[in-house]
């Protein structure tokens, strides 16, 4: 009885409901408007504190918000899905046994080496550029080539503009730095510009870079300043060369098969709140720099600053390099990132 009294009771709320405003019914009636439920695994090389993590964890909120909960990212940093090795990871997205994810560069040139093609030395002076030019041509470059490997690109953030800092001399010339041991990333780019330099490239994983600097087993390591301040390399290096000499992002992509599969309008939620959450971290990564390199000097570090002369001078040594890479990436990629052109 009670069960059926409640069953006539939700009847009668149901049609007293329906016969109120219009507003309402018109409201109820818009089902189409309502985003699919679907859950997305997403995944990504970074600590839980890395720019490319807080990125995508912004992005999950924004798509969970907008869709009042029925789109739903699941965030794996430290590449957790795949035991912490990468190149699993990498080709897990691929594959399509997770939906998006979060790669460096450098990272993700694994599949294309064509992809690494901003971090030619001095390809853009500073982060304004960098936006810009990716915003309005490297992005369209990166979705090209990404969809020859089943991704979809969906957004680029900055991961840093590189700086040197060293314990054994203030670096202003080329000179300074000749048979310096440089800690440097393992890709190509890296060990070849600091070659040209006459340093010495020690490939070091970032677990040992503390180590390795205070017992001396190498004198200096490049890296931008979001990632020194949070691994504390200021406390530990005496000298800060700011020449902003290579250029590094995160690309954001999607496996082309989650991704068709899905209805237009999560394709284009997805879309939308990527270049939101994009552009959130990169202003958050530029504000935070600043305060970072003030906090630098606060604290003892001796931060030099090139002049222009001084620049051309580290630009000129490296002249063949950057050509041979322009050769290696190919015309249409240095067309892409302006490579080369003037962008006053």
């Amino acid at each position: 009885m009670q069960r059926w009294l409640r069953a006539v009771s939700f009847i009668f709320a149901v049609i007293f409901f329906c016969s109120g405003c219009g507003e309402r019914q018109e409201n109820l009636t818009l089902k189409d408007s309502d985003y699919q439920k679907v859950r997305l695994v997403m995944t990504a090389n970074g600590t839980d504190i890395g720019i490319e993590s807080l990125t995508a964890k912004r992005f999950a909120k924004l798509v969970e918000e907008e869709s009042g909960g029925n789109v739903i990212i699941e965030f794996y940093p430290n590449d957790e899905l795949t035991g912490g090795n990468t190149n699993e990871a990498v080709k897990s997205l691929t594959e399509g046994a997770v939906d998006l994810g979060a790669y460096v560069s450098g990272t993700i040139s694994l599949l294309d080496p064509r992809l690494e093609v901003a971090t030619i030395p001095w390809s853009f002076s500073n982060y304004e550029e960098a936006r810009r030019v990716i915003d309005e041509t490297g992005g369209d470059y990166y979705a090209k080539i990404l969809s020859e490997y089943g991704l979809v690109y969906l957004g680029s953030t900055h991961n840093a503009m590189r700086q040197l800092t060293s314990n054994r001399n203030p670096v202003q010339t080329p000179a300074d730095l000749q048979g310096m041991r440089i800690r440097v990333l393992g890709g190509e780019v890296y060990r070849l510009f600091f070659s040209a330099l006459g340093a010495t490239p020690v490939p070091l994983g970032w677990s040992e870079l503390n180590v390795a600097i205070q017992q001396g087993v190498i004198d200096g390591q490049e890296n931008g300043f979001f990632l020194m301040h949070s691994g504390k390399l200021n406390e530990i290096q005496k000298y800060m060369t700011v020449w902003n000499y290579l250029y590094e992002n995160y690309l954001f992509v999607a496996n082309r098969k989650t991704f068709d599969q899905l209805e237009p309008k999560t394709q284009k939620l997805l879309r939308d709140k990527m270049r939101e959450a994009c552009e959130w971290s990169r202003d958050y990564l530029e504000s935070e720099e600043k305060k970072i390199r003030a906090q630098f000097i606060v604290e003892g570090l001796e931060v030099i600053d090139l002049t222009p002369q001084e620049l051309e001078r580290f630009k000129e040594q490296v002249r063949p390099l950057r050509e041979k890479l322009k050769e290696k990436y190919g015309a249409e990629a240095c067309a892409a990132f302006r490579i080369d052109v003037d962008r006053k």
